[in-house]
């Protein structure tokens, strides 16, 4: 609407601006006295008048005096004619000088063109701004730019350019893309030897874990030119556009081979085809056919490499991972505890840190923690630090930041009842003790009732390794936490108080017995398989799970997720009975303090970890 107005005020003051043009020749004459014919004659017979300059109907008089007045006669009529006919002999006109001229100069052509292109100039003016109106959707490239490549072009220098050294840890991946970057250097070497580098190269790997970084790294190591552009950028409302600005983009590659085209979120356009939507003629279909084509078509494309990033490798289209395409796939997994460190100190280069802060128990305390998430953190401890009015970041601040990037920002607005907070510090005080009891459950680090995002409070449980596979006995123990937040309230109010709050612990003590059942093959009972097929539906744009069983295998199912759920929730119940005084001893603190780190919860509890396993 506002651009809309805008428009309208343009064309008003354009229009208005033609009409004072077109008027401007006349200014000059309406401040003159304007006389009639009759006059005229009266004047001429009594000898006033010294010259008159007649130019077509217009009359323009001079007096004896010097004074000057306008008239104006009929059309086609000759002056002395007309003014014969208001009694005037030959013998009084020779006393006059008549000069007759023809309207020439600026104002003549003025009135003469502003009738014929003015309202063609009115047009071109409201053409040109809503032009201007669809340049965002033509990439601001202007409204004919539709089928042209918004890619954004990058040529490395000093200031800007990325290399291997500036992307921690991926030992892996930075070996499986030195040898694009090799090629791109000397590609004389590989072709004397009959080899072919890989036309495509698709980063696979969680969000956040530095795909795109990679992608720079190469281009800043190879030192070429580096065209990116995102999947979504290809697909417009107008039929055969993505596909043109796949064309152009591979054109402005060839122009300054070699070259690198990266496209990110690569699976907006290269999602299996034939799936139903969008008919025929689908345009997110038709730009992954050309792409397809640029790839490896009838024209060779020498000296480009494509990059390509997803987080979603399964719902590509084969014909793009097929040999020739995307020949080789890098798989940039979560970092593990040395990368974690070695991305710490990267972030960290430009931090004052105090002396105390130890990257490495920060890395122990970041498990599941990609580089952007460790990114975040240590600005988030920096922000921290500056709203403190403190110099520099110490182990504090650093902590609080991974609860806040973990489960949100504190809720301090939030006020609790004395009733609600002590029932709350009983379920926080309930999982801790729990898990710190039991062998096969990770350490418990910190324990809080200090509100963060929909949590009322919190236990954190790390482990002090990287983990990659998850024993049963794992399952079970975890179980039995996350049921002890419910089971403590349940055994300090009894039955008919118990609240809300252990909500979201039952969908993840659910979730838990049914993946151990259904996905791992942990049930005796039900034998070592899985139950259910998933299958990702693009119309749903989520994934389903298949059932492939029988409704007695579903109820055998159900009726094993409710023995191990109940088995658990036995077991906190035994250790919490056993142990009340610890679990008083930790909500007593927990009121006092509101969070407890790691070695205060120790010295509190006073038991040795894992020391509840057999009872």
């Amino acid at each position: 609407m506002r651009s809309f107005l805008k428009n309208l005020g343009i064309f008003v003051v354009a229009m208005v601006l033609l009409a004072f043009i077109a008027n401007v020749v006349r200014v000059s004459k309406e401040v003159t006295p304007t006389i009639g014919l009759s006059e005229l004659a009266a004047s001429i017979g009594r000898k006033e008048v010294k010259t008159v300059e007649v130019m077509d109907q217009d009359l323009t008089i001079t007096l004896a005096d010097g004074k000057k007045e306008i008239s104006r006669k009929e059309t086609g009529e000759s002056l002395p004619n007309v003014l014969h006919t208001y009694g005037l002999t030959p013998e009084q006109l020779q006393g006059v000088n008549i000069i007759v001229t023809q309207e020439g100069g600026w104002r003549y052509w003025v009135g003469m063109l502003i009738p014929v292109f003015g309202p063609i100039l009115l047009i071109v003016i409201l053409f040109y701004f809503m032009a201007r109106q669809m340049q965002g959707a033509a990439g601001g490239r202007g409204g004919m730019g539709f089928g042209q490549s918004v890619g954004k072009e990058m040529v490395p220098d000093e200031k800007t350019k990325v290399t291997f050294a500036d992307v921690a840890g991926m030992k892996e991946s930075k070996e499986e893309l030195e040898e694009v970057v090799e090629f791109l250097k000397n590609a004389e070497k590989f072709v004397g030897m009959g080899a072919k580098i890989p036309k495509g190269v698709l980063l696979m790997g969680s969000p956040g874990t530095g795909k795109t970084l990679l992608a720079r790294a190469v281009a800043g190591e190879a030192g070429v030119p580096f065209l990116h552009m995102s999947g979504s950028e290809f697909v417009e409302m107008f039929v055969g556009v993505g596909a043109s600005r796949v064309r152009d983009l591979f054109g402005r590659a060839k122009k300054i081979a070699p070259a690198i085209v990266f496209i990110d979120e690569i699976d907006a356009v290269g999602r299996r085809r034939g799936s139903g939507m969008g008919g025929s003629h689908d345009e997110r279909e038709q730009t992954l056919n050309q792409i397809l084509v640029e790839m490896d078509g009838f024209e060779s494309n020498s000296g480009i490499i494509v990059i390509a990033a997803t987080n979603r490798p399964d719902v590509l289209d084969p014909a793009l991972l097929r040999p020739g395409r995307f020949d080789r796939r890098v798989t940039v997994n979560l970092p593990d505890i040395n990368e974690r460190e070695a991305i710490l100190a990267i972030y960290a280069k430009n931090k004052k840190l105090e002396p105390e802060v130890s990257l490495r128990s920060l890395a122990e305390r970041t498990p599941g923690f990609t580089g952007a998430d460790l990114a975040n953190l240590m600005n988030e401890a920096a922000i921290l630090a500056v709203r403190r009015k403190m110099k520099t970041i110490s182990m504090n601040e650093i902590l609080e930041s991974i609860d806040k990037v973990l489960l949100g920002p504190e809720r301090r607005s939030h006020v609790f009842s004395d009733a609600e907070k002590k029932m709350t510090a009983y379920h926080e005080g309930g999982h801790a003790l729990v898990g710190h009891l039991l062998k096969h459950s990770d350490p418990i680090r910190k324990v809080s009732i200090i509100s963060r995002g929909h949590a009322g409070g919190y236990t954190l449980k790390m482990p002090t390794e990287d983990k990659h596979y998850y024993t049963r006995a794992e399952f079970i123990d975890d179980l039995a936490v996350a049921l002890g937040g419910y089971v403590a309230e349940k055994l300090v109010y009894g039955d008919e108080m118990i609240s809300t709050g252990p909500s979201s612990d039952l969908r993840t003590a659910t979730r838990i017995a049914r993946d151990a059942v259904t996905q791992y093959g942990m049930s005796d009972l039900l034998g070592p398989r899985t139950f259910g097929t998933r299958e990702d539906l693009v119309y749903l744009g989520q994934g389903v799970t298949e059932k492939d069983y029988s409704e007695k295998t579903m109820e055998v199912i159900d009726s094993e997720v409710a023995r191990l759920i109940n088995d658990a929730r036995a077991r906190a119940a035994r250790l919490l009975e056993n142990h009340r005084d610890a679990l008083d001893r930790i909500t007593e603190a927990l009121l006092k303090e509101e969070t407890i780190e790691e070695a205060r919860f120790v010295e509190i509890v006073a038991i040795e970890k894992g020391s509840g396993a057999q009872e």
